[in-house]
C-alpha cells in the first residue's frame, strides 16, 4: 500500500481453486534423414499415423493441432587430433502438436491406448485446463476488486478518513493461461504379451486442482 495526504492506494488479491475441465496432450515428433525432401515425407507421415491412432479413439482429426514444425540440419562436431571437424548427420524433422478434448478418463485412456501402439511414438505430455479461461479471469478479477474493496475500506476506517470516488484502476491486461500443477509424461509403449497383443493403459487418478490468482491496483480519493 502506499499513500499521500489525497489518495489511496491498494492491491486487491483474487484467488481462487479450479477443478479441470480440459485435457491437452502435448505431444512431439522427430523423423531424420540424409536427405532434405526424405525427411519431410517422413515428419508428414508420421502425422498421417497419429491422426490415424487418434481417430481410431473417437477424435476428429481435425482436432489434432501442430504448434511447431522445424527442419534443421543437424551436425557432428568431433576433435580430430588437434583440429575440430563437423560431419553431416541429416535433416531433422520436428513437429510439435496438440490435442484437446473434455476431461474422460475413459477417453484418455482409449486415446494414450491407440497413440502408444502407433508406430509414430511420440513424446506425450498431459496437461489439465479449463475450457473457459476468460471466465475464470472475470471471477477472479471480480474477487480482486472485491478484496481491494474491503482492504480499504479497513484502512480508511482505521485511519479516521472516507473513501472517495476511485481515480484509477491500475491493471495488467496479460493473457490467462490456467494448468493444474499435475505433470504426466507417457514415453514408452504399453504392450502385453507378444508385440501385437496391445492393452490400453488404466488412467485412474484424479489431476490436482488449478490454484490461481490474479491482482489489480485501485486507487481512492481520501475525504
Amino acid at each position: 500500500m502506499q499513500t499521500n495526504e489525497r489518495e489511496i492506494v491498494v492491491k486487491g488479491v483474487g484467488q481462487m481453486s479450479v477443478t479441470p475441465d480440459l485435457i491437452e496432450l502435448q505431444m512431439r515428433l522427430e523423423t531424420s534423414d540424409l536427405d532434405y525432401d526424405k525427411s519431410i515425407q517422413l515428419g508428414s507421415e508420421a502425422i498421417d499415423k497419429l491422426r490415424t491412432a487418434i481417430v481410431a479413439a473417437g477424435h476428429d482429426k481435425k482436432a489434432l493441432k501442430t504448434t511447431q514444425y522445424n527442419i534443421n540440419a543437424e551436425n557432428h562436431r568431433y576433435r580430430d587430433k588437434d583440429i575440430w571437424k563437423e560431419e553431416f548427420m541429416g535433416y531433422l524433422c520436428t513437429q510439435s502438436v496438440k490435442l484437446r478434448f473434455d476431461y474422460d478418463m475413459e477417453i484418455l485412456s482409449r486415446t494414450i491406448g491407440e497413440i502408444t501402439k502407433n508406430d509414430a511414438t511420440p513424446n506425450i505430455r498431459l496437461n489439465f485446463t479449463v475450457k473457459e479461461p476468460h471466465a475464470v479471469k472475470e471471477a477472479l478479477l471480480r474477487k480482486a476488486i472485491e478484496n481491494a474493496k474491503l482492504t480499504a475500506g479497513i484502512l480508511a476506517n482505521s485511519a479516521g478518513v472516507s473513501l472517495g470516488e476511485i481515480k484509477r484502476i491500475d491493471y495488467n491486461w496479460s493473457e490467462a493461461f490456467f494448468y493444474s500443477n499435475t505433470d504426466m509424461k507417457v514415453s514408452a509403449l504399453i504392450t502385453a504379451g507378444d508385440s501385437n497383443d496391445y492393452l490400453y493403459p488404466n488412467m485412474d487418478f484424479e489431476p490436482d486442482d488449478i490454484n490461481t490468482s490474479d491482482t489489480a491496483m485501485i486507487v481512492w480519493e481520501i475525504i
